[in-house]
């Protein structure tokens, strides 16, 4: 059926979300409306920009067109849910969507398109940039980023072994969770800016059997439907996946390479200015 257009993602997202308990990562989103709509791995994998599928960058209008007609908020952890109206919403118009958030800004009408695509690259513009920086180091420098990322996030005993050629797995660590129980994890960063196949899962699969508790993947790029599905597989080692935009998060969140700044707001208060226009004497 080709990549739909962002309005004919609206009503599958509101339907996605309500199947996710109202909420959801934008991977699990993505994930969610590609089975709703059936899409195949050709329709999900079409590229757009050099870090972004032509699927994710029109569903992150659709979600922008959603959050500006009230049905939709997203968290700073990239979370985005349903609204109380949301909630109640079983199906939008697209029309009626457009009309209305297109009246919110000033005419002409392309200075609302504008806004909303203001609103998509604040939220995935620095993305993009951050990804392509990542993809632009070289092979060693993105594994010792992955080690530092594991560090900062918990894992202890963290090595990098990828210059060994050790079949595929780049390095180790442990985490322990609730303090009390610990797992091996071994992991292997793919620094791509095309999709990992379903192939590269198995293959760290084969490497990673009776070597540890865990496998972890980690990409500048995406993965395939397929390869979200092998990672999960019944009866095989599941293998945590995450890829670029995720990555980028979690940068964002341990604040490693990224600084967020705030803009100071200056406000006049003019009821404290005309209090000066009456004398003190009366």
């Amino acid at each position: 059926m080709g990549v739909p257009r962002f309005d004919e993602l609206m009503n599958p997202t509101l339907d996605a979300l309500r199947r996710l308990g109202g909420s959801a990562s934008i991977a699990e989103l993505e994930e969610a409306v590609a089975k709703i709509m059936d899409l195949s791995e050709e329709d999900l994998s079409e590229i757009h920009r050099e870090t972004k599928t032509k699927f994710s960058y029109n569903l992150a209008w659709t979600r922008t067109y959603l959050k500006r007609y009230g049905l939709l908020e997203n968290s700073s952890r990239g979370i985005w849910a349903l609204t109380t109206e949301g909630a109640r919403t079983k199906s939008v118009d697209p029309r009626e969507v457009q009309r209305k958030v297109k009246a919110l800004q000033p005419k002409p009408s392309d200075k609302a398109e504008a806004k909303v695509e203001q609103d998509i690259e604040a939220e995935s513009g620095w993305k993009e940039q951050l990804i392509e920086t990542m993809q632009e180091l070289p092979p060693d420098g993105f594994e010792r980023l992955c080690q530092r990322l594991l560090r900062e996030s918990g894992f202890t005993q963290v090595e990098v072994t990828g210059r060994s050629g050790d079949s595929g797995i780049d390095g180790k660590g442990v985490v322990k969770i609730g303090g009390l129980l610990s797992f091996h994890v071994i992991f292997q960063c793919k620094r791509y800016r095309e999709t990992v196949s379903s192939s590269a899962v198995r293959d760290f699969r084969g490497a990673m059997v009776g070597r540890a508790d865990k496998g972890l993947l980690m990409t500048t790029g995406t993965f395939t439907r397929d390869a979200r599905a092998e990672a999960q597989r019944d009866g095989a080692p599941p293998i945590d996946l995450i890829e670029g935009e995720e990555l980028a998060e979690m940068l964002k969140s341990l604040s490693l390479g990224v600084e967020v700044t705030t803009a100071e707001v200056v406000k006049i208060k003019e009821d404290w200015f005309s209090g000066l226009y009456t004398s003190v004497d009366g």
